[in-house]
């Protein structure tokens, strides 16, 4: 998947801001949390980042697909080894899932303000 891609598909998803931070990264949020992250810092150290649920942790390393993001491993965020690695039908679910998990995350009163339920 190609960056602008990879960014489109981000702020597709319900009440996404985007904010560059990090040697120019790309970092999607929602609610104020990050959920994904492309280009820049991501780029320079290999693929995409995202947060993904335990299961899909352990599956896509491993797979070989993705390796512990830096710095963010330790909450279950991955890196992929290239922009490449998974389809971007695949992709586009993991990003949906990484949105969906840090939805789950914020409080009642912030779903319902962002329109989230």
């Amino acid at each position: 998947m190609t960056p602008k891609a990879f960014e489109t598909r981000c702020l597709r998803l319900p009440s996404v801001t985007k904010v560059v931070q990090w040697e120019g990264t790309s970092v999607f949020k929602v609610g104020g949390k990050m959920f994904a992250l492309g280009g820049g810092f991501a780029a320079s150290s290999g693929g995409y980042m995202f947060k993904v649920s335990n299961m899909a942790y352990a599956m896509l390393i491993e797979h070989g697909l993705a390796r512990p993001a830096p710095y963010l491993a330790r909450a279950k965020w991955v890196q992929l080894v290239s922009n490449n690695a998974l389809s971007d039908a695949e992709l586009t679910a993991y990003l949906a899932q990484a949105h969906a998990l840090i939805v789950a995350r914020l409080t009642r009163k912030s779903r319902k303000a962002l329109g989230l339920g």
